[in-house]
């Protein structure tokens, strides 16, 4: 348990993060279907990225850590499959885009992880997957992890795919294609959702000179017989963890600039000051990084679709402002490291905050907050966002801090750093 002791330690403060979690992932997994020898600066080493480095080493990359970069001998994008399940926790990102990238492989590998994991939906990408040629069945019999790829027949072709439960389907299919014997056509049926994630892979992939053409990211095409370009890569700083500093300046009334996260950046969380300057706060945006300064807080209605990760910190901010917040058209949340949106709202409750969670919305009447033990349902994202509660209320506790190591392990040094510990 960690409780947060109330207030600021300076009206003006930066903080300096460590690299974006979507973007690692992308960035090992490009390098380790490369030909050759590519070294990565500024990745995040957190639970969940190491995960994926691990199995990447069982897929037959060798992957060195000299502490400033990691060294990657990419396969070409020819896989060995793995004798022994692959254990990816609830790493959802790590299982779905690996599962696409076992299609590679020669041979049977198995994907499995955490009892979360085997109740978080993946058998539309497994759909996709069969069309192309490459047999995938959950092995349960369940629509979940985890699940079974017999590599070495990724034929391509044309495939459909729902994107509705994450968009990670359609990133995951992407990032294997050049090594598909037809290529690959996709047509999205449905939403897609979190869009801005499929143009962080477009981004990763266009990077290693891999050549992808959409129709207004409904119909994708990858031509066959193209390879991953290894060589020197740097990672930019995670977005999402951008959105807990952010938040405590605005609920507290100070300012706050992350360092090198900017507005050209790919990633949607960035948008997050958006909302933030609509609530009421000051947002100066810099080549160096963006600053915000927390001002009297009024509620908003918003579209969350783009950036459902900082979803759970707008709804802390938004127990902090006048009026009631609408959070809309992020049903998907319901399938992360827990029901984000039915876990927010509980947890706001017992800071006698009204928050009511709908099917795909969540409501936050603004009001005074009470101290609370807060449950953080094994999901890091929850014990993140809820500190920031605890900047403006005592006894705030925060139950497993430790969790925050999926993302962002030193998460309480940088908080830390806010107060002047």
């Amino acid at each position: 348990m960690r409780e947060i002791v109330p207030g600021m330690g300076k009206k003006r403060q930066q903080v300096t993060l460590p690299g974006s979690k979507s973007y690692s992932h992308r960035l090992l997994i490009a390098a380790a279907l490369a030909d050759g020898e590519s070294r990565i600066t500024g990745l995040l080493r957190s639970e969940d990225t190491l995960l994926t480095r691990d199995a990447l080493r069982a897929f037959g990359a060798v992957i060195e850590d000299d502490g400033e970069a990691m060294v990657v001998k990419g396969t070409g994008g020819r896989l060995t499959a793995c004798e022994a399940p692959i254990y990816l926790a609830n790493s959802g990102t790590s299982m779905r885009l690996l599962t696409g990238i076992a299609a590679l492989g020669q041979g049977e590998t198995t994907l499995t992880g955490t009892p979360r994991m085997g109740e978080r939906p993946i058998e539309d990408l497994l759909v996709a997957l069969r069309q192309a040629g490459t047999p995938a069945e959950c092995v349960n019999g369940t629509l979940c992890p985890p699940v079974k790829i017999t590599g070495g027949s990724f034929s391509g072709g044309a495939v459909t795919l729902d994107c509705r439960i994450s968009s990670q389907f359609l990133s995951s299919l992407l990032l294997a294609a050049p090594y598909a014997e037809k290529g690959l056509a996709v047509t999205v049926s449905g939403a897609l959702v979190s869009k801005p994630y499929v143009e962080i892979t477009l981004d990763i992939m266009e990077r290693f000179g891999i050549e992808v053409s959409h129709d207004r990211f409904t119909t994708f095409r990858v031509a066959p017989r193209q390879s991953y370009r290894s060589g020197e890569y740097h990672c930019e700083p995670d977005g999402s963890n951008a959105s807990y500093f952010w938040a405590a300046a605005a609920v507290t009334g100070t300012s706050v600039k992350v360092m090198h996260v900017t507005e050209g950046s790919r990633q949607g969380d960035v948008g997050f000051v958006g909302v933030l300057e609509k609530m009421g706060c000051t947002v100066l945006r810099e080549a160096d990084g963006i600053t915000v300064t927390g001002g009297d807080l009024t509620a908003v209605t918003v579209d969350m679709s783009r950036m459902p990760d900082v979803v759970p910190t707008l709804a802390v901010v938004a127990a902090h402002a006048t009026g009631t917040t609408v959070i809309e058209n992020v049903a998907h949340l319901r399938e992360k490291e827990c029901d984000r949106l039915g876990c927010v709202a509980t947890e706001l409750g017992k800071m006698g905050i009204h928050a009511v969670a709908g099917e795909s919305h969540l409501e936050i009447a603004g009001g005074p907050l009470s101290g609370s033990d807060v449950e953080t349902y094994d999901d890091h994202r929850m014990a993140m966002s809820f500190s920031i509660a605890g900047l403006t209320t005592p006894g705030v506790r925060i139950l497993d801090p430790g969790c925050v190591k999926k993302s962002f392990p030193n998460y309480w040094d940088v908080f830390d750093t806010l107060q002047g510990a």
